[in-house]
């Protein structure tokens, strides 16, 4: 069968891997890796059929997946043992150690210090000789990666897709015409010493007004005094964009009076748009606060309870990108799923934002090569940069972030997770890149400065405008966040187990096939965005959490 090549053009599939020596400039140079989201993206059935390799065995069959013709591993899709023969690629591999599911074993041999493919593409260097069938993980494979670097040998690419514009949805039309997946009033506390106060009050409020809007939510936080300069800017700034999310239809800010984040201030930062929707109060202020907050939600209920959800089109879905608790198989199923469905939004005119950079490092090229101009890319290679010097600055390397869940999972380096994490976006364009705090504005891809810590950067994600999360992981989380929170399971057996917490399984990827299981996600997107409730909804489980960088005094 035909292959796609690095340029997008169909070639035929060689009978075995090509040698080493082949990879070494491409690898060297870190040039544009567009060929991860052509296996995963451009053909979804050509796609299917390359990668999902029935590998053969005395002991019955073993399933193995080959991401990209060029790679030297392999990935298990269930467990292997040691002795067994896999057929993958055209030659026949005797496997020399047992190897877990998710996990990668060797194709070829590798000489100590070179380098590894996965996705087509390096995600790090040997640490010593590795034999064919062997098993590659953290005892053999190290990252490449170091700090800081030069971005301007990047060319740009025109974004392509031959993704269908999505259907229109049901939405609640706000004043300044954009829409909302749902009709809710946030109380939003601007310090920690009023946090459980806002979350009482949201409680009462939710018993008194149940049905008559979608919800009535109290986020709480720690912050908001005790900070300075920046620090104290940024907790403002998060809050005011919090406020101004199509969502929350009405916001209650209560305050207490005498921390660092005044009120006044707060207010002035939340765009002109959303202020007519906020009530104000400080708590130090005479009266029972309990009494007064629950007031001022009523007046709001009884603004909001009159609206219903109407016809909205497909551009104003604002969707964000998230993984958290990833395994091997993030970057097989459930990643490359979202991409799908991104090309999809970013073909309607729809908006999508994608942070975590630090699990960028390692996959910045395919991105930020699509730029839509010299500044979006001048802007993406600053942002990466002063996150890394972020780190370093706080004597910590560049790419320690793999977490114990990430390595059992079968990840092993920085580089094999982004590669991995970036694929969310599919091949939409970049089109803007914006601060933490800031709102995106534009169609296809805005890169929000944030980190990857999952609470941080979703509450990042709903700053941001995203009134719709899609948040992939292979281990499992139960936590959800301001606005609907799709977790999508990267393998049937976490879907199964926490039918609780997983709202799709992308697992099924594997054995129904890419198109059928992108359309049945598309339509279970827009049925969330129209209402259909996630298990983070039904659970109670929604948090906001933000991100502090400065003293504490």
């Amino acid at each position: 069968m035909d292959q796609l090549s690095h340029d997008g053009t169909a070639g035929k599939r060689s009978a075995c891997l090509p040698p080493i020596e082949s990879y070494g400039n491409r690898c060297q140079r870190l040039e544009i890796a567009q060929s991860y989201y052509q296996i995963n993206l451009a053909n979804a059935q050509e796609a299917d059929a390359m990668m999902d390799v029935e590998a053969s065995s005395s002991e019955g069959s073993a399933r193995c997946w080959l991401c990209h013709a060029d790679d030297t591993v392999a990935i298990a899709l269930e467990p292997l043992a040691r002795g067994q023969g896999v057929s993958i690629a055209g030659r026949r591999t005797v496997l020399l150690d047992d190897i877990p599911k998710g996990h990668k074993f060797a194709l070829i041999d590798h000489r100590r210090g070179e380098p590894v493919l996965r996705y087509g593409e390096q995600i790090g260097l040997t640490t010593q000789a590795v034999r064919t069938g062997a098993h590659v993980h953290s005892h053999n494979l190290a990252t490449a990666l170091l700090g800081e670097r030069h971005y301007g040998e990047v060319h740009l690419t025109e974004a392509e897709s031959r993704a269908s514009p999505l259907t229109s949805w049901r939405g609640y039309r706000r004043a300044d015409g954009r829409y909302a997946t749902r009709n809710e009033i946030w109380l939003l506390p601007t310090v920690g010493c009023v946090a459980p106060l806002v979350e009482m009050v949201a409680r009462e409020a939710q018993l008194k007004h149940a049905g008559k809007i979608d919800a009535i939510v109290g986020f709480g936080h720690p912050h908001g005094c005790s900070q300075l300069g920046d620090d104290l800017a940024g907790t403002r700034a998060a809050l005011a964009a919090l406020c101004d999310n199509p969502n929350a239809g009405g916001v209650v800010l209560v305050g207490l009076g005498c921390e660092s984040n005044q009120l006044d201030d707060l207010v002035a930062m939340v765009p002109e748009r959303s202020r007519s929707k906020l009530r104000i109060m400080r708590a130090q202020e005479p009266g029972d606060e309990m009494e007064r907050a629950l007031a001022l939600v009523d007046e709001l209920v009884g603004e909001l309870a009159l609206l219903e959800r109407e016809t909205a089109p497909a551009s104003a879905l604002v969707v964000g990108l998230k993984c958290g608790g990833s395994d091997a198989f993030s970057g097989l199923t459930a990643n490359p799923l979202l991409g799908r469905f991104s090309d999809r939004v970013a073909a309607s005119d729809g908006r999508l934002i994608l942070t975590e950079i630090p699990e960028i490092f390692g996959a910045e090229d395919a991105l930020l090569g699509r730029a839509t101009s010299p500044e979006v890319f001048d802007a993406a290679g600053k942002l990466l940069n002063r996150f890394k010097r972020y780190f370093l600055d706080h004597g910590q390397p560049v790419s320690e972030n793999p977490s114990p869940g990430n390595i059992a999972g079968g990840i092993t380096t920085l580089e094999e997770k982004s590669l991995g994490a970036v694929q969310k976006a599919g091949k939409a364009p970049l089109m803007d890149v914006i601060d933490y705090g800031g709102i995106a504005h534009k169609p296809g891809v805005t890169l929000l400065e944030a980190p990857g810590n999952d609470a941080v950067s979703s509450t990042a994600l709903a700053a941001a405008g995203a009134t719709m999360i899609l948040f992939t992981t292979g281990r499992g989380t139960p936590l959800g966040f301001p606005v609907p929170t799709v977790k999508v399971a990267s393998n049937s057996a976490l879907a199964q187990a926490k039918a609780g917490w997983i709202d799709f399984d992308a697992g099924r990827t594997l054995s129904e096939g890419a198109d059928t299981v992108s359309d049945a996600f598309a339509d279970y997107l827009l049925a969330v965005a129209s209402g259909e409730s996630t298990s983070a909804e039904r659970n109670g489980q929604r948090v906001i959490s933000l991100w502090k960088r400065g003293v504490t005094l």
